[in-house]
């Protein structure tokens, strides 16, 4: 009953909310159209478009000049309170007088000021000097100082911001209740659309422009005024942060933001390892994070036990700025601890870029390119206003100096005709008879100073004379020259870049060549038999299915050809026919029955369809020495580190020597110096120790000669002596190479690992 009660209510404030909307909606377009006419899609349009448009146009989107009206209503503000020069005001005296201009609250203009001071630290070049509590860009929770004890004044960058603004050079445009006039734009002397980043979020649409370094902005700027087709990657290859770190650059998808105005850039954290006390020191952060969320993150995850390194985490941000510092466990490898962060938590982060800007008063995405080429038009026209209100000031000057000019002829005549006139009012008429002057030039002739109705102040003044006619003419050239405005800008541009260039803070880091963290998975480690075929079938047994194992399956014309022992954790390299090394880990391959073929190694490591595996050796730590002897009787002998690599690389291209066939490979434990044997195809031997053949640091070198090559003949193999019965083998020995060997004179029987030549 109780819910049968309050259905009913609901529904008949529905009917009366209803009823009321309709009511409402007639009484709005009543003098329109009749109720029954009204159309709900109309009504939208006429009420919410007005409201979508006045979003976009006059709060959320920046235009050419960089700002949006929120930020240019404060500076235009402070810049007619003198706060360009001189010292710094409460932060409440600008709020108040903003609020002619800005009538959208107090708070909303402070909170706007804080983001442009230095003190917050948003902007890579901040336009408000500030003193006091700003708060910080990079915390969440550090609160600014309410604008009563704060003090702000323009920075000096700001000269450039306003250079121009009372020569006419932009639109100057009522306020919103007509009392005051501002500006439509600001002529900045530099792309400020660029150099400091903005957001915002309008109605349907949003803009995020990312900034750039203040110097390579006006290097790319000149260069794509001299050449339209320049690579601006040249120039300018990444965005830089006021926050810092680095970006995980991608030249392509660079070129991609460059061009189309969207895209993502990846950032990540700087940090220092501090060894000695065991522990991680961040002091840089990505752009679009606060250190609070890091925190967060990384205490997530401890409580999740995915970051068990972790003993402890604590802020020990202060007055020397940003440093987030983690306590790790003994034993922690921290540069994988760093990457399992940069995976699960805010230290690696992107900024989504949106280069939405509003080209005379329409929204617009662009890319880096047709920014500078709208900023360059506008810059033009911005130049040319003032030069015609420069040249619109000379001439006037001139036409009142072409007067006084017309006096120096007859001063005395001046004179008599002002002594002469008996009204005050006759003055000027009588001047402009007597001279035959006009108005204007003889208002300026009678105000000059009887003091100074002398020939060396009118000399003086007609010098001037002369060089205003100099001025007017360069004036009028460089008007009409677009190669002039274009040298102007050009130099305006270096002149920035010398006063107020720094360099970059955040740094670049290849994206490929970044270590990608991988989940640790917990392997088993057992020891293991592995065998290889002949046709690259890898046979695994445990230690137990061998002792209970039968005969070993292979296919009727393979046979197994080399086998050792090993462990499941170890790494496993194939030396394949193509010169090419495939790694591999032995825990990659599941555990085979005697019965069965095994794992074909062409499939499961992507081979080429006639690549063979012609030697396979396992290994843990890298350590020791392969040797390699080829057809051409040369021999190589190299550490078997040059195969570690750091990331997970699965094919080695130039594994070893390309320039003749390998014939056979050894490898030799750390300390390990047996004595080998060489035979090649006309029947001769030679025994010699091991570390005859010089050690290399390269997998791909050729080697040494080892045995001379006569009447065509070539190596065939060498293995171990110890693999090899020989009754007598002194009478192979050789001391040096290249050596000729000696002709066999009994059977020598050799093992199956010899004779890679006929796989």
């Amino acid at each position: 009953m109780i819910d049968m009660a309050a259905r009913r209510r609901k529904d008949n404030n529905d009917d009366i909310n209803q009823n009321s909307l309709k009511a409402q909606l007639t009484d709005v377009n009543a003098k329109d159209m009749p109720a029954s006419d009204m159309n709900i899609t109309d009504l939208l349009e006429d009420n919410y478009m007005p409201y979508a448009m006045s979003v976009i146009v006059s709060r959320a989107i920046p235009e050419i000049d960089g700002f949006k009206p929120s930020h240019r209503k404060l500076l235009y503000t402070m810049y007619k309170m003198g706060l360009l020069s001189g010292n710094r005001t409460k932060s409440a005296n600008v709020v108040g007088q903003t609020m002619k201009l800005n009538p959208h609250g107090d708070m909303a203009i402070y909170e706007t000021m804080v983001r442009m001071t230095r003190g917050n630290a948003a902007l890579l070049h901040p336009y408000v000097d500030s003193k006091g509590n700003f708060g910080k860009q990079y915390s969440r929770d550090m609160q600014f100082a309410a604008p009563r004890y704060t003090e702000v004044r323009l920075e000096k960058i700001c000269e450039e911001i306003f250079r121009g603004i009372d020569k006419d050079a932009v639109d100057m445009v009522d306020n919103y209740d007509g009392t005051m006039k501002e500006p439509q734009l600001l002529p900045a002397t530099f792309p400020t659309v660029l150099v400091n980043s903005n957001q915002g979020i309008a109605v349907g649409m949003a803009s995020n422009i990312c900034s750039f370094n203040l110097k390579e902005v006006c290097e790319v700027t000149e260069a794509y005024l001299k050449d339209k087709n320049c690579d601006l990657l040249e120039y300018m290859p990444a965005p830089d942060f006021s926050g810092g770190g680095y970006i995980l650059y991608d030249k392509e998808a660079m070129r991609s933001i460059y061009e189309t105005g969207r895209g993502s850039v990846s950032l990540r954290c700087k940090y220092h390892v501090d060894k000695k006390n065991n522990l991680i020191e961040i002091t840089e952060i990505p752009y679009s994070t606060s250190s609070e969320i890091i925190i967060d993150n990384i205490a997530d995850l401890v409580k999740a036990g995915k970051a068990k390194e972790i003993a402890d985490i604590r802020d020990e941000t202060d007055l020397d700025g940003l440093k987030i510092t983690i306590d790790c466990k003994r034993g922690t490898d921290h540069e994988a601890l760093m990457n399992k962060l940069f995976r699960f938590t805010k230290l690696q982060d992107t900024f989504s870029c949106n280069f939405n800007i509003l080209i005379n008063g329409s929204p617009r995405v662009l890319g880096v390119g047709q920014i500078i080429d709208e900023w360059l038009k506008w810059r033009r026209t911005c130049i040319s206003r003032e030069y015609a209100f420069n040249l619109d000031k000379m001439k006037k000057r001139l036409h009142l100096l072409d007067g006084l000019a017309a006096i120096l002829l007859d001063i005395d005549k001046a004179i008599r005709i002002i002594r002469q006139t008996e009204l005050e009012e006759d003055v000027i008429p009588n001047l402009m008879k007597g001279f035959d002057i006009d108005k204007e030039q003889a208002e300026y002739v009678a105000e000059i100073k009887l003091r100074n109705i002398n020939k060396q102040y009118i000399l003086n003044r007609i010098a001037d004379r002369e060089k205003l006619i100099e001025d007017i003419k360069d004036t009028e050239d460089i008007l009409s020259s677009p190669r002039r405005i274009n040298t102007l800008i050009c130099k305006g541009l270096r002149d920035v870049a010398a006063k107020f260039g720094q360099e970059r803070r955040t740094q670049l880091i290849m994206a490929e060549e970044t270590p990608v963290y991988e989940p640790v998975v917990e392997i088993p480690d057992y020891k293991l038999h592995l065998m290889l075929t002949r046709h690259g079938y890898l046979k695994k047994h445990t230690m137990q299915s061998l002792r209970v194992a039968g005969e070993l399956k292979t296919k009727d014309d393979d046979e197994i050809f080399m086998g050792f022992e090993t462990s499941n954790k170890s790494d496993l390299l194939f030396f394949t026919d193509k010169c090419n090394v495939y790694k591999s880990h032995v825990y990659d391959f599941a555990d085979t029955k005697p019965g069965e073929l095994g794992h074909y190694i062409a499939s499961s490591l992507d081979m080429d369809d006639d690549e063979h595996v012609l030697f396979m050796l396992a290994t843990t730590d890298y350590k020791g020495e392969m040797f390699i002897a080829f057809k051409n009787g040369k021999a190589a002998r190299f550490p078997l580190s040059v195969y570690e690599t750091k990331q997970n690389r699965k094919k080695l291209l130039k594994g070893y020597s390309d320039l003749a066939p390998a014939v056979s490979f050894l490898y030799f434990y750390e300390g390990e110096h047996p004595d080998l044997i060489a035979m090649n195809s006309l029947d001769k031997a030679a025994v010699f120790a091991q570390d005859i053949i010089p050690l290399k640091s390269t997998r791909t070198t050729q080697g040494v000669q080892l045995l001379v090559s006569k009447k065509g003949s070539t190596l065939k193999s060498v293995t171990r002596l110890s693999d090899i019965s020989v009754s007598n083998p002194e009478y192979y020995r050789i001391r040096k190479i290249p050596a000729i060997g000696y002709f066999i004179k009994e059977n020598l029987i050799t093992t199956k690992q010899i004779g890679i030549e006929e796989i």
